[in-house]
């Protein structure tokens, strides 16, 4: 299963994670009767679709919530924001956006920024079909919105009633301006044009250095010129040999 998830996502699940496959993946061995998980990747490569993309779906789904790591909302602004002409696009890529909650913190914060007249979108993307259903659908629980800043609340988010009591709309205008597609980083990009920002955050500690190295390479290779890269704190570049500089604490500008 270690080689199957590092062939088709590029994560390695090192010996130290088999507690985790077999907790996430139990399930689907015995809703197909099946004994081991030699027969499952057979079924998988059996080109089982459905199954397939629900593996794939379980081993890569990890956490995330609104604002996370806001100290990088912040530099944004201070960074990139306040040096961009108000008449030229602003392109941004969540490149691992899992269920959307970081695209639209920072599609928050451009709105709040740019005002009615800003010109300015976002691309969101990750490897699981599930997740990139689920962030376009722009519906969350509201336990999960604690960390939005209150007047963000008021102004981008709508409060569901009846069968959506407990749910939270992320704003139309927001949703419009921010799109999503399911990309698998490590095989050939497609196009999606250039970008002056990509946020990849929290999903590099995943990846082995050659793999790292590689899925940089190709992030950057869709930056406009002086864009930033933006890593997760507890993430690391360091010693890599990238067409990429170090300028604030994990945030790195292209060369």
């Amino acid at each position: 299963m270690r080689e199957f998830i590092y062939n088709e996502a590029g994560i390695d699940l090192g010996s130290g994670k088999q507690t985790l496959v077999s907790s996430r993946l139990n399930k689907r061995l015995r809703h197909h009767q099946l004994d081991s998980f030699d027969q499952y990747i057979e079924l998988l490569l059996n080109k089982n679709s459905i199954e397939y993309q629900m593996a794939i779906d379980l081993l890569t789904t990890n956490e995330t919530y609104f604002f996370r790591e806001a100290e990088h909302l912040n530099l944004l602004k201070n960074l990139v924001l306040q040096h961009q002409p108000k008449d030229r696009n602003f392109r941004l890529w969540s490149a691992a956006s899992s269920s959307g909650e970081e695209a639209y913190s920072i599609a928050m914060v451009l709105d709040d920024f740019f005002g009615s007249r800003g010109q300015w979108e976002i691309f969101g993307s990750d490897i699981s079909s599930r997740m990139i259903k689920k962030a376009k659908s722009g519906l969350y629980q509201c336990h999960r919105i604690d960390a939005i800043p209150k007047d963000f609340l008021r102004k981008y988010c709508l409060k569901g009633t009846g069968e959506y009591d407990g749910y939270l709309l992320v704003d139309k205008k927001l949703r419009a301006k921010t799109r999503f597609a399911e990309i698998n980083l490590t095989k050939l990009l497609p196009e999606v044009g250039e970008f002056d920002v990509i946020f990849l955050r929290n999903v590099l500690i995943y990846f082995d250095n050659k793999t790292k190295k590689n899925i940089i390479r190709s992030l950057t290779s869709k930056l406009r010129s002086k864009g930033l890269l933006f890593i997760g704190h507890s993430e690391s570049l360091k010693g890599m040999d990238l067409p990429i500089k170090l300028i604030a604490p994990t945030v790195y500008q292209k060369k």
